[in-house]
């Protein structure tokens, strides 16, 4: 209802404005001042004081009095109050709202019939997903979550560097070192096993023997060939050590969850001569030149300092050149291709999207949103190569054990008289663990570097995760201990206490922050709505009793309409974010 109201709005202003010629480009329309009993208001006055020579209050009475109304379904008045326009909304606006939240899908936009790609994590798959990069498959997965409830239909994918010198050094080591010589792995998972040679492998290679490291890059250099040229024997070799790493940082990732509609391997824009066709391509651009051997772009006219190499001076592609050739196959396939990034790739994507503007492709279709880090308390490492830092696998271990521990003491509080058995507990320590580390992360804006702090994500009586599934599971209880959902069409009319007014009006911005979360690729928006809404919510509850002899008949149907749209409308922005919604905890 929101979004109608606003166009509403749009359309009475516009009309006032042009009744008195006056420009209609902005209009100003926006959320009310803090404290102003209003659904939205109007800025526009401040725009045209300077073109009318007025104070801003006298332009805004002077369009109030030209606002036709009579024919709007949702605006009840517009008023002004000093130099704002005050939008008041109707009846009607409040009665369709009461009736959409019943709806179970509600908040899910129409289909828009535009395909849109997702591409994130992408992490190389050289070990376990480490808690470092967890912020992307979480981002990334709520955008493309927000994306489809906005109606475009979306596909995820995991681009895999199984090309670079990465999976040359690991294919190697994997060939060279015995299962015997390496320490136990960390967990019965396939990227835990075969890490091991990689971490050996980068340990032998960084050796003070000179003659037996330069025999290993040998080896490692022709597996790189072999690869750039196609050998199937080669693929067949690096395969070997990637596909069971990628499975089991897939087994990980689900965990969160972050699932995938494809598995785009890198060596397929090799194998299918776009790379050797690009390369072509670039060569051929005014601004390719070659320097020592290597081939490269030079950027300086389009603001970018640094040159792109796209071919080394043995004339073998890069990881660059490959992921230009992959995103001209995204462009040829999808309507819009959005790539989730870390904040130190932000200069790589700036010249992957320069040179794609070159060589003719629409980059308007293009959004790269690129996330700063997760930090833990105490700032430890996250090197792979390494072999420090703190695995995802761990985190979310942590995460389910703490949860469980918190969900235990809330029942021994209340001397477990709640009805749950050990299952329950295990699925409620699951939902609000895993929920947790979800919203934790994407509550924040995507640029914002955060550290992840156990007190603040798992607390019950603050503005996490917990807080907002315990509405969730406070309003199915509602439900059940009415036994039963609404029913007929419920009058909310009988809604007349300000805080059922107020929880209805949070309730039909819901298919509004959706859109906005969309466009703006900023899945926060939603987790900071849900905030709002939980807390508008348990205004409503401690206020207005439901279920009770002492309520009307029409007034009780009503609420517990209200309640049911309540839970639907928790429950889907909760899925958006990709936390689980308990119905008890």
């Amino acid at each position: 209802m929101y979004r109608a109201l606003r166009a509403e709005v749009a359309d009475v202003l516009e009309r006032a404005l042009e009744a008195q010629e006056l420009p209609t480009d902005d209009l100003g329309i926006e959320d009310p001042p803090g404290g102003v009993d209003a659904t939205l208001a109007s800025s526009v006055a401040f725009r045209l004081a300077g073109t009318l020579g007025e104070a801003p209050a006298a332009v805004a009475a002077q369009l109030s009095d030209e606002i036709d109304v009579s024919d709007a379904t949702y605006i009840g008045a517009v008023t002004n109050a000093g130099p704002y326009l005050n939008v008041h909304a109707s009846e009607t606006y409040y009665e369709e709202t009461l009736l959409a939240g019943l709806d179970p899908t509600y908040g899910t936009l129409p289909d828009r019939d535009e395909r849109v790609v997702v591409e994130h994590t992408s992490a190389n798959p050289t070990g376990p997903v480490h808690v470092g990069r967890a912020r992307n498959p979480i981002i990334g997965d709520a955008i493309a979550r927000v994306l489809s409830a906005a109606g475009y239909e979306v596909e995820r994918h995991y681009y895999v560097n199984d090309a670079g010198r990465q999976m040359a050094v690991f294919t190697w080591a994997y060939e060279t070192f015995e299962e015997d010589d390496l320490p136990a792995p960390d967990r019965a998972k396939p990227d835990y096993d075969l890490v091991r040679y990689y971490r050996a492998g980068n340990d032998y290679l960084e050796s003070e023997n000179e003659q037996k490291v330069a025999a290993a890059e040998t080896e490692i250099e022709a597996i790189m060939r072999g690869l750039e040229s196609g050998d199937e024997a080669t693929y067949r070799r690096v395969s070997q050590v990637v596909e069971p790493v990628l499975e089991g940082m897939r087994q990980t990732l689900e965990r969160l969850p972050a699932r995938f509609d494809e598995f785009v391997r890198e060596t397929r824009f090799m194998r299918d001569g776009s790379t050797e066709d690009l390369v072509q391509r670039l060569k051929a651009l005014p601004n390719a030149e070659q320097a020592d051997g290597a081939w490269q772009l030079d950027l300086a006219g389009r603001g970018i300092d640094k040159e792109l190499v796209f071919v080394r001076s043995d004339d073998t592609s890069l990881y660059p050149t490959r992921d230009i050739a992959h995103h001209e196959w995204k462009l040829r396939n999808f309507d819009r291709a959005i790539t989730v990034l870390g904040e130190d790739h932000e200069l790589q994507a700036r010249q992957l999207r320069a040179a794609l503007d070159q060589l003719g492709n629409d980059v308007s279709r293009l959004r790269a949103v690129h996330y700063s880090w997760v930090n833990l308390p105490g700032g430890e490492g996250m090197s792979t190569r390494r072999g420090t830092g703190i695995d995802l696998d761990d985190l979310l271990d942590e995460a389910i054990d703490r949860a469980r521990q918190e969900v235990e003491a809330r029942m021994d509080d209340r001397l477990r008289d709640d009805d749950l058995d050990e299952g329950d507990i295990d699925r409620i320590a699951h939902q609000v663990g895993i929920g947790a580390v979800r919203y934790d992360i994407v509550a924040k804006q995507a640029s914002k570097a955060i550290t992840f702090e156990w007190e603040r994500a798992l607390n019950f009586e603050a503005q996490s995760a917990p807080y907002l599934q315990y509405v969730h599971a406070r309003c199915s209880g509602i439900l059940t201990e009415a036994g039963r959902e609404p029913v007929g069409s419920p009058d909310a009319d009988a809604l007349t206490h300000p805080t059922e007014r107020e929880l209805l009006a949070v309730m039909a911005r819901f298919p509004a922050v959706i859109e906005e979360a969309a466009d703006d690729l900023a899945p926060h928006v939603v987790a900071t709505y849900c905030r709002e809404l939980a807390e508008t919510f348990n205004a409503f509850y401690r206020e207005c009793p439901v279920v009770s002899s002492e309520v009307s008949e029409d007034t009780g149907e009503a609420r517990l309409a209200l309640v049911s749209g309540a839970k639907h409308t928790m429950a889907n922005a909760l899925d958006v974010l990709g936390v689980e919604a308990p119905e008890s905890m």
